[in-house]
């Protein structure tokens, strides 16, 4: 039976997937192309969020379900900007951000008390106020919540730092 901490976090990534489609839905190709030195542009930005390509965080978050303690190995900093996203307009881009995340508010939204109280072994999260045994429930807050966050304002530094506002070339 869906729980009432499943339906928040669902609302809540629904919510932060929105936010985030709003804040690039009026950027051009160009914009979304460029980034100040040293930094990643708004497509590797959505790419990051996207997960590994062709992948994405879905199967890491059924293995939790299926498995008992599974081990995931997370690469922390990755962009996952292959050569085939490279090539993709950002709107396609976006889509395919916007589906991951969707994917992950209806699983947390089905999700039991018990499947929320399964965990993973995540190494990467072990000196971090996760710990190295989040629930399924963290991990998603963590991905959906968290760092969504972050992002979006990693991506308004991007969008300023090339000279824009909301997105829109100045």
């Amino acid at each position: 039976m869906p729980t009432f901490e499943g339906t928040k976090l669902s609302e809540s990534i629904r919510a932060k997937t929105s936010e985030m489609r709003t804040l690039c839905s009026t950027m051009s190709e160009e914009t979304a192309s460029r980034a100040p030195a040293g930094r990643w542009s708004p497509k590797q930005i959505i790419s990051h969020l996207c997960g590994p390509d062709g992948i994405g965080f879905m199967p890491a978050l059924r293995s939790i379900l299926e498995l008992d303690t599974p081990l995931l190995d997370i690469t922390a900093e990755d962009p996952f900007f292959t050569e085939r996203r490279s090539r993709m307009p950002m709107k396609d881009l976006l889509a395919e951000f916007e589906q991951e995340y969707l994917l992950m508010a209806d699983l947390i939204a089905a999700a039991t008390e018990e499947d929320l109280a399964r965990k993973a072994r995540i190494p990467l999260f072990k000196d971090t106020p996760l710990g190295e045994n989040p629930t399924l429930a963290t991990f998603v807050g963590a991905l959906g919540e968290w760092h969504m966050d972050f992002h979006m304002n990693h991506m308004k530094e991007i969008l300023q730092a090339v000279g824009t506002e909301g997105g829109k070339a100045s």
